[in-house]
């Protein structure tokens, strides 16, 4: 489903607002965390799951580490 948010002011930050029906049908309440990961085609937005927050950080340090040969193999 796609919808339509406004962004909003909040402090030094900006949020949107999710629609109650679109919050209620993906189990999100006030206070809840939730992933941002930005993407090609703009922002993802993922309730907050440990195992996928380990699995990004896992992946952003073996990107690190592995800087050099995964250069070489996008060649």
């Amino acid at each position: 489903m796609v919808r339509n948010v406004k962004l909003r002011r909040m402090g030094g930050s900006i949020g949107a607002t999710l629609p109650k029906d679109m919050a209620e049908r993906l189990h999100l309440e006030a206070g809840d965390d939730v992933l941002a990961v930005e993407t090609a085609n703009g922002i993802l937005l993922s309730p907050y799951d440990l195992n996928v927050d380990q699995g990004l950080a896992i992946a952003a340090e073996a990107q690190k580490r592995y800087r050099g040969a995964l250069r070489e193999l996008a060649r």
